[in-house]
């Protein structure tokens, strides 16, 4: 379930759906401290995603590799984006 933000987000940066799903499917969750989880696409995500859908229609997505999405507790997306700094983990 995506809140209003985060569709008009995905849509001022050009964030697929599709990419939208690969998140909840194969993205690495990852708690943020502030009760939210952000999940993103790792090398071992980006693996699983090569196993189950093919290497290539997977290279066709190279671009959206970095690409985020924060969920609240509930479920709902609250923003999506596009990485440009590392994530520091604990």
């Amino acid at each position: 379930m995506n809140t209003r933000h985060a569709k008009v987000r995905a849509q001022q940066r050009c964030i697929p759906p599709m990419v939208d799903q690969l998140l909840d499917l194969y993205g690495q969750e990852e708690h943020d401290g502030h009760g939210a989880v952000i999940l993103y696409l790792n090398k071992d995500s980006i693996r699983n995603m090569e196993r189950d859908l093919g290497r290539r229609p997977v290279s066709r997505l190279a671009e959206y590799f970095d690409a985020y999405k924060v969920k609240s507790a509930d479920g709902h997306t609250i923003t999506v984006g596009h990485r440009t700094r590392r994530l520091w983990r604990k």
